[in-house]
């Protein structure tokens, strides 16, 4: 209870606040809307209560977004293109294709930096740079270019998530495999160990802590590039051309309940990865 108490409390005060600033942000509408229905004098309750039920809010209040995921999920067919589940599944697949492409990739590259000096002189600085590219110039000419030569749907998005998430990967790994101390390096030459030996039995370990550290990272920037491309492509589907189309009618509360989709899967792709992390650090030994 009282580790509850304290998260409870926060919630608490969150939502006060969104529904105050809901009646503040939507009360200049709602005071138009009341002047042409010649509604001078309404009580500060009902006035609240009509910024709250707007059907295209500025903020849409709490119960409103809760209400829309609710029919927009459970009370519609999960083939149905307009479920927020089907929108979902499609960021979903896009976020653990390029996911799984880009820890791939990183890790390949950071074992190539640790042991090649003329690797890590030449391809840590492109990396670095890379990351300095804006993800909305590139999204859509991937998107645009790869349709030009048959590739459509899933991977372009796919491709743009693996362009964002390997950065991390390869950052915290080259970090965790650097993290060995000499003493130890010395102590598995002392054996007469193996390149391959010093990497599987020392270094490999040694990076576990920083490589799921840097997929928590990595899963959640995916999700992000998969929604940014699919911005780019909005007869695809997805979540991002839910938000696309939400912005395009005004439909502010549509936006909310996409933007909460998409928040809930990457805090449960997050929570995936930490459960994986403790599993391994159990088969590895390692205290809790």
């Amino acid at each position: 209870m009282t580790r509850i108490l304290p998260v409870l409390t926060i919630l608490l005060a969150i939502l006060l606040f969104w529904y105050a600033m809901a009646v503040h942000m939507n009360a200049p509408w709602q005071t138009t809307l009341n002047t042409r229905a010649d509604l001078t004098e309404v009580p500060f309750t009902t006035f609240a209560q009509q910024t709250w039920a707007q059907d295209k809010p500025v903020l849409p209040a709490p119960h409103q977004v809760i209400t829309e995921i609710w029919n927009a999920t459970v009370a519609l067919e999960l083939s149905s293109k307009r479920s927020l589940a089907y929108h979902g599944w499609i960021t979903l697949s896009a976020t653990l294709l390029g996911f799984a492409f880009g820890t791939a990739l990183g890790v390949l590259l950071a074992v190539a930096i640790i042991h090649n000096d003329a690797s890590d002189r030449s391809l840590m600085p492109w990396i670095i740079a890379s990351q300095t590219i804006p993800i909305l110039a590139v999204a859509p000419m991937v998107v645009v270019g790869l349709g030009a030569v048959g590739l459509t749907g899933l991977v372009p998005k796919a491709l743009i998530s693996m362009y964002l998430s390997f950065f991390p990967v390869v950052v915290g790994m080259v970090k965790g495999l650097r993290s060995p101390e000499n003493i130890q390096l010395d102590l598995m030459r002392t054996y007469d160990a193996s390149p391959w030996q010093v990497f599987w039995k020392l270094r490999w370990p040694a990076a576990m802590p920083f490589l799921f550290a840097s997929m928590k990272v990595g899963i959640a920037i995916s999700l992000i590039g998969a929604v940014v491309a699919e911005l780019s492509n909005a007869s695809g589907g997805g979540l991002g051309v839910r938000l696309l189309t939400g912005s395009y009618n005004g439909q502010t509360v549509q936006i909310w309940a996409a933007l909460f989709i998409a928040a809930g899967l990457a805090a449960i792709l997050v929570a995936l990865v930490g459960s994986a992390e403790r599993l391994v650090n159990r088969r590895m030994g390692a205290r809790a």
